[in-house]
């Protein structure tokens, strides 16, 4: 299908979707969209053998899901949602976000790919280490895109919001990284070494951060030059366009590039070179973009199923893994506050709300779809990959709320 007809049929489900969650069904706008593309998706699947699918199945076979979300959709979600984020607040909380976005996605890997590896054993099936880990470190970065949207809703505490919004806007850059080191491991394309992976997290990482910075600064230095909104608007697109694809030219992290960008306009931008005109367009330019790509990438997400090559083995180890992840990222957090205690202060029912807010998304789907044929057990990983992300965003979206209210 032509690239226009592709977006034009995308655009026009989410729009209808959209309308029929508003009027009807009345879920929050992401999760409803995901929800009647997973019925829809359900009803396309069961027509099937009577040749009755209008083309639905070609068309999302036909997408490449991971270069969609990673090139196409991230730099711009990320973008939106840093922009918003108060610098203080996250300065603040730095010390709690670094750790539950470094050791923390680290330790969840491990936890993960270890309890994975044993569980597997029960359903029948025979999984080697290092694909467990790689299943580990796909799954074990919170998804930003599908944390906000649910925080704007659920009216959670600032200084915990903030701690969530923080390593959810930076825990992806990290998590991917994680995730290409294990990969190039599983694929022998790299050996096992400290160095190997301490030069490729400090090439990613601190090379993302400071390409941030310095293109961050000169889209700064572009918008306190002039009083038009469309110039300022056009200025922080290709910022994000243009620093993302610069990114991947260099083969550092575009997500992290991207957030610390985002930071600096939203923050400095923001105070000291826009007039109040200038923030009110492009507070709504860009949340109307975010809105309008959330709405695709949920869309996607709930007609992903359709591709799905599912075992019934891998299926239940999936379920088996939504209880092993959610293991993993209490104990996981559960270190790191034992850690910080002497330092920092929690309330009561935070960790509790950090372990549940945790939500997995389109990220965790495009890293494991981005899985080469090379590895065995690809389709195994996406199917459980696509369980976890589905009772995620499902269960835990639609609940996260009622828990922050419980313990607020």
């Amino acid at each position: 299908m032509h690239l226009f007809n592709a977006i034009a049929v995308l655009i026009t489900l989410a729009a209808l979707f959209s309308f029929i969650n508003y009027r009807f069904i009345k879920l929050p706008a992401t999760i409803g969209i995901m929800m009647i593309a997973m019925l829809m998706s359900l009803g396309l699947i069961a027509l099937a053998p009577f040749g009755l699918d209008p083309g639905v199945t070609k068309l999302i076979a036909g997408i490449d899901f991971n270069t969609t979300l990673m090139v196409g959709m991230l730099s711009f979600l990320l973008f939106a949602g840093a922009l918003h984020v108060e610098m203080d607040d996250l300065l603040e909380n730095k010390v709690e976000i670094a750790f539950f976005a470094t050791v923390g996605v680290v330790a969840s890997t491990f936890i993960t790919g270890t309890l994975v590896y044993y569980a597997a054993g029960l359903v029948g099936l025979s999984l080697k280490y290092i694909h467990c880990l790689l299943f580990g470190a796909l799954i074990s970065p919170t998804d930003p895109v599908a944390v906000l949207g649910i925080l704007k809703s659920a009216g959670a505490p600032k200084s915990l919001e903030v701690k969530i919004t923080g390593e959810s806007l930076f825990n992806d850059g990290i998590g991917v990284v994680v995730f290409l080191t294990i990969l190039e491991i599983a694929t022998g394309e790299a050996e096992l070494s400290a160095g190997h992976v301490a030069a490729l997290f400090a090439t990613e990482v601190a090379g993302g951060m400071i390409l941030g910075l310095v293109t961050g600064w000169i889209a700064y230095l572009f918008l306190s030059k002039v009083d038009n909104y469309q110039v300022e608007v056009l200025i922080t697109l290709a910022l994000v366009t243009g620093g993302y694809a610069l990114a991947l030219a260099l083969h550092l992290s575009g997500p992290i590039a991207i957030v610390i960008a985002g930071l600096l306009i939203g923050n400095r931008g923001r105070a000291f070179a826009m007039s109040d005109k200038t923030r009110e367009h492009l507070d709504t330019f860009w949340e109307l973009l975010d809105e309008t790509l959330n709405a695709v990438l949920f869309l996607l997400i709930g007609f992903e199923i359709l591709i799905l090559t599912v075992q019934q083995s891998y299926l239940i180890l999936g379920f088996i893994a939504v209880f092993i992840v959610l293991i993993a990222r209490f104990s996981s957090l559960a270190g790191a506050l034992v850690l910080l205690k002497p330092f920092r202060t929690f309330a009561r029912g935070d960790l509790s709300i950090l372990t549940w807010g945790g939500l997995r998304g389109g990220i965790s789907v495009a890293l494991a779809l981005s899985l080469p044929a090379s590895i065995p057990v690809r389709d195994g990983l996406v199917t459980m990959t696509y369980v976890v992300v589905i009772f995620s965003i499902v269960a835990q979206g639609l609940t996260i709320g009622k828990l922050i209210k419980k313990h607020h």
